[in-house]
């Protein structure tokens, strides 16, 4: 690992989750690596192409280390630079995931991710901030998440942050 960089607490690149047709449901860079929506947008859909046909969990793709996963109708990817760990990539994505699915109740497919995208913004900004790992505990995310709906009080939310509250919480919606 002979390399002129600097150790850094930036592991992660990006964070995405596209649907099966490589479209993107979610997508946060944290470097200029892609800088414009176009170049992004085609990164995506060449990682899609390379990804979305095999059964492995890591490729190399443009000097980058990207890890994945698939599920139902969904594609979760956690993109570093070239030299970095994979293990930690992978815990990245393992807890994004299992956080979703906890959140989700399992039922993480598309229609549901995107009845939940607050909770998956959250979520994320739990785990990675800025390109640096903050956690990699789902029970803790998910904790988390939970109380980051709490911080308002219930009568000046809107429906759909006491939704995601009951939901974080396990409670059965409101009559």
């Amino acid at each position: 690992m002979a390399s002129n960089e600097e150790p850094s607490l930036h592991t992660v690149k990006a964070v995405l989750i596209l649907d099966n047709d490589g479209d993107r449901l979610y997508a946060k860079y944290y470097d200029d690596t892609y800088p414009t929506v176009k170049e992004q947008k085609a990164f995506e859909k060449n990682i899609f192409n390379k990804t979305h046909r095999t059964d492995s969990e890591i490729a190399l793709l443009e000097g980058l280390t990207v890890v994945y996963k698939s599920n139902i109708d969904l594609f979760f990817y956690v993109i570093g630079s070239s030299h970095e760990n994979e293990l930690m990539l992978m815990a990245v994505l393992n807890c994004l995931f299992d956080s979703l699915s906890q959140m989700l109740r399992k039922n993480v497919e598309r229609r549901a991710l995107l009845e939940n995208m607050e909770g998956l913004f959250l979520a994320v900004d739990e785990i990675v901030d800025g390109g640096v790992i903050l956690e990699s505990d789902p029970q803790q995310v998910v904790h988390r998440v939970a109380l980051r709906g709490d911080d308002v009080p219930l009568t000046e939310q809107t429906v759909t942050q006491n939704l995601i509250t009951w939901r974080l919480l396990g409670l059965p919606p409101p009559p």
